[in-house]
């Protein structure tokens, strides 16, 4: 998918400010070192629209980018925040929470993983509700160029079997640094748009 316009609509904290043009949303979810922004910035062929930062848990709001006036990436705050206190932490949940459960135009959720590693206790909890609540979940296996392709398959194997995953379920290896895995990972987004 070409993306000619990108821009940051609204940064909101409760359901009156999402926008409300009918347009469907792709919510991104994962930790908040997992490389999220720089996800966003090389689907969207921006450097800097969505903030990067070395510090994890940044993004404390939902953010809604409009994609081609058509679509919207929604990227919610990241889980496994180590420097904000367990209040801001249930603010955060419930903030998400409450998107994830109430957005009429959400289809699907991408949720990041870092290919390097077993998908942590968060991300198994994520992926377990979002599957509960029958939320259509995309799993991206982010930081894909940190190890050897021919170890790719080995790494999704356990991602697989860490979030327990059916063989119908997206598992797509991907790499913000050379672009490994754009294309279908756009294609795993289309079909849910």
């Amino acid at each position: 998918m070409k993306i000619n316009t990108a821009e940051l609509i609204i940064s909101a904290v409760k359901k009156e400010q999402y926008p409300n043009d009918m347009k469907p949303e792709i919510a991104l979810a994962g930790r908040s070192n997992v490389g999220k922004s720089s996800f966003i910035n090389k689907m969207i062929n921006r450097k800097s629209l969505a903030r990067t930062s070395s510090k994890p848990g940044k993004t404390q709001t939902l953010n809604f980018y409009l994609l081609n006036d058509f679509m919207y990436f929604v990227d919610v705050p990241g889980y496994g925040f180590a420097k904000v206190s367990k209040k801001e932490r249930d603010a955060w949940g419930r903030m998400i929470e409450q998107y994830l459960m109430e957005s009429e135009h959400l289809k699907a959720v991408v949720l990041l993983v870092d290919i390097r590693h077993a998908p942590s206790q968060d991300d198994q909890l994520m992926y377990d509700w979002l599957n509960h609540f029958e939320i259509p979940v995309i799993v991206v296996a982010t930081k894909a160029d940190k190890i050897p392709k021919g170890k790719h398959q080995k790494h999704m194997k356990t991602i697989r079997e860490t979030l327990g995953l059916s063989k119908e379920d997206i598992v797509l290896p991907f790499s913000s640094e050379t672009s490994f895995g754009k294309e279908k990972v756009w294609s795993a987004i289309q079909k849910h748009v």
